[in-house]
């Protein structure tokens, strides 16, 4: 049996592409190459606008739709980031098939994206987030399960995903947990319209991760060695550990403040860590909580230490982010050969269902 040369669901007949695979956009790692390799493979890829330079987003836009001859992808972004307004105006101005966020915009700016023709797909990871998302007018759901890399939420794909089709009345893509094509069948199977992947994206050879970067991902073969930490800002995230990591978790409220100090020190010119600035952050430690003060600084490096790892090649002074599913994967594939991969199983998985139901077995 052979890869189908199309499937369709509510996902492709809306965003327009081959395949109900969604490459999700994964900061430093979903750029215009990752995308457009995407796009030809016949997935549906987003550019990650919250890490591309704002001198350099249009470009990335204008490099997808040379190198595949269409708008027919996505771009990410969040309200909170200081170029939010120049990523809502090029979606628009470059008539972009969708775009996706996390805290997203209000319902005034998703009506200016509905005029202009620009899907909106928020991710969410609770229940009422969805609710609340099609509130405000969402045209798609993209649901991300506790097995997701970086900040998710607590809650199983398995569980969170019926809930979330329950509960709305627009389509509903599957995240978190997911690089297979029994993955995508029994997503579909369970209502899904598609599945996002981020993890599987960023392990291919159409990726920009760094060689030593993606030697450590391709290292871990054990579950538990991708684990979720509150140690780097308070907040759940999904990431592989390392000694920086197993550091923070160990250390006492002062010692992580120390740790966060030196690393932004380390990295001053891009964090603008000086030593007035460290000074007077010791002093108020000493009357208020080192614990509030550390998250808040370690909040700040976070993008930097991802940038460790996902840009310079340095993961053991990094991040890494990573999806469980990072533990099941052996092999780096280009976009092409993944999604071909992927289809031909979910075919063969949903024509032995098919059989199966036409017998009676």
């Amino acid at each position: 049996m052979s890869a189908p040369s199309f499937i369709a669901t509510e996902l492709t007949k809306k965003l327009g592409c081959k395949y109900p695979i969604v490459q999700t956009a994964m900061g430093w790692v979903s750029d215009a190459n990752l995308v457009s390799a995407t796009t030809k493979a016949g997935g549906f890829g987003f550019l990650a606008g919250a890490t591309i330079e704002p001198d350099q987003l249009e470009g990335e836009i204008k490099k997808v739709i040379e190198a595949t001859g269409s708008n027919n992808f996505g771009l990410n972004f969040h309200m909170f980031q200081e170029n939010a307004a120049q990523c809502i105006d090029l979606a628009i101005k470059y008539k972009l098939k969708a775009v996706s966020y996390g805290r997203g915009p209000n319902k005034q700016t998703i009506q200016r994206f509905k005029d202009a023709g620009v899907l909106c797909i928020p991710t969410v990871g609770a229940v009422k987030h969805a609710v609340k998302a099609v509130e405000l007018g969402a045209d798609l759901i993209t649901i991300q399960g506790g097995e997701g890399g970086g900040h998710t939420g607590s809650v199983p794909s398995s569980i969170l995903l019926p809930q979330v089709l329950s509960a709305v009345n627009v389509p509903v893509i599957a995240a978190g947990g997911y690089s297979t094509g029994r993955g995508l069948a029994g997503a579909l199977a369970s209502g899904a319209a598609g599945i996002a992947m981020g993890t599987r994206f960023m392990m291919t050879s159409d990726s920009p991760t760094p060689a030593l970067t993606m030697k450590k991902y391709l290292a871990v073969n054990d579950v538990d060695d991708i684990k979720v930490t509150l140690a780097v800002d308070g907040l759940r995230h999904r990431m592989i550990e390392n000694d920086l990591v197993r550091s923070l978790e160990k250390s006492s409220p002062l010692k992580k403040l120390f740790i966060a100090l030196l690393s932004a020190w380390k990295w001053k010119n891009q964090t603008g860590m000086t030593t007035q600035h460290m000074v007077g952050v010791l002093f108020k430690a000493i009357k208020d909580d080192p614990a509030t003060l550390s998250q808040v600084i370690m909040s700040a490096n976070q993008p930097i230490l991802i940038q460790r790892s996902m840009v310079d090649g340095r993961p053991d002074e990094g991040l890494l982010p990573s999806g469980q599913v990072a533990a099941a994967i052996e092999k780096v594939l280009s976009c092409e050969e993944l999604i071909q991969e992927i289809m031909l199983e979910a075919n063969t998985c949903l024509d032995e269902l098919y059989k199966k139901y036409q017998s009676g077995v």
